[in-house]
């Protein structure tokens, strides 16, 4: 077995248990990945109430601290995609991922509900990885 969380640094970006009891879009808080390599988005659902309700994913990057230059990233730099990160109402207690490869310091996620009445429970972390100093701290700062 390989070391993994002497190489990682989890950072919640969507605290767990947020709800949206409607289509309002829940907008991850920002994550500066100044000093790694890599980060991974895992998205995560508790409870979705509504029999009709989907859920798309959109990540965003830019270079200003609060992403007042935010843009979408392009295909080519998710590993993965957008589309395999987004849910529906059938994914209770689901885990979705999708990676960034881009260059941009700053990134953020937003999760945007359609068809949605009802309490729809979520939360994300950022894995940021590769950094450039290991061990990473634990817990972590």
């Amino acid at each position: 077995m390989r070391d993994l969380m002497n190489n990682i640094t989890p950072v919640t970006i969507i605290p767990p248990g947020t709800t949206t009891n409607d289509n309002t879009a829940v907008v991850s808080s920002i994550v500066d990945s100044l000093g790694y390599g890599s980060v991974t988005f895992v998205l995560l659902t508790g409870s979705l109430a509504d029999a009709d309700a989907t859920f798309s994913v959109l990540v965003e990057h830019g270079d200003a601290a609060n992403l007042s230059d935010a843009e979408a990233v392009p295909d080519d730099l998710l590993i993965g995609t957008e589309a395999l990160a987004g849910f529906t109402y059938a994914d209770d207690n689901k885990a979705r991922k999708v990676g960034y490869a881009g260059g941009k310091r700053y990134q953020r996620v937003t999760i945007t509900p359609a068809g949605n009445a009802s309490a729809a429970n979520l939360g994300a972390v950022a894995i940021l990885g590769h950094p450039h100093n290991a061990p990473t701290a634990n817990p972590p700062v």
